[in-house]
């Protein structure tokens, strides 16, 4: 109860609102429509996994702040997650063997991604995660979808982490 009371953190500010623009740079009709993904529950799942991934990629390397707000947005990320597991009628009983499994893939997928954003700038080194992760056997192509998020990174990395926290992550047009 004297939780509800508390004003929450900057960290908690700045990673919900990291969070929310995730979520709304993930929903991005063009993403859809253009680069082929999937818009399917699964797909959602893994445009929103990829587009936080990029975000605690970002903020990888800090401490301080910077590393409360990294892990707070992966709690946010969590803590939604299980919102919408619940909304779709998941029950207390099945929601930890869920939220395990979403946990597993959401840590796999970060280490994939992690491993192709550290073999360069080359959209190629993503095409095998995006088609293995977002596309998952659909017949869209991953060119056009990695080098989205190749520009996505870049352009993250381009903003300070001052401004990221405060204003929230500008992102490249789909």
């Amino acid at each position: 109860m004297l939780k509800l009371l508390r004003r929450p953190s900057s960290s908690r500010v700045a990673a919900e609102r990291l969070h929310a623009a995730a979520i709304a740079q993930s929903r991005n009709p063009a993403l859809y429509a253009r680069m082929g993904a999937p818009d399917t529950v699964e797909g959602r799942f893994e445009l929103l996994c990829v587009h936080v991934i990029l975000l605690l990629d970002r903020l990888k390397g800090a401490d301080g702040e910077v590393a409360e707000t990294r892990q707070m947005l992966f709690d946010v990320f969590v803590s939604h997650l299980d919102g919408a597991m619940r909304e779709m009628g998941v029950g207390d009983l099945a929601m930890g063997k869920r939220m395990r499994k979403l946990g597993e893939a959401f840590y796999g997928r970060l280490q994939a991604y992690e491993g192709a954003f550290a073999a360069g700038p080359d959209a190629s080194a993503l095409e095998g995660v995006v088609a293995r992760t977002v596309l998952d056997g659909h017949p869209a192509e991953p060119q056009e979808l990695a080098r989205y998020l190749c520009a996505a990174r870049l352009q993250l990395q381009g903003q300070t982490v001052s401004t990221l926290l405060k204003e929230g992550p500008t992102w490249p047009a789909p």
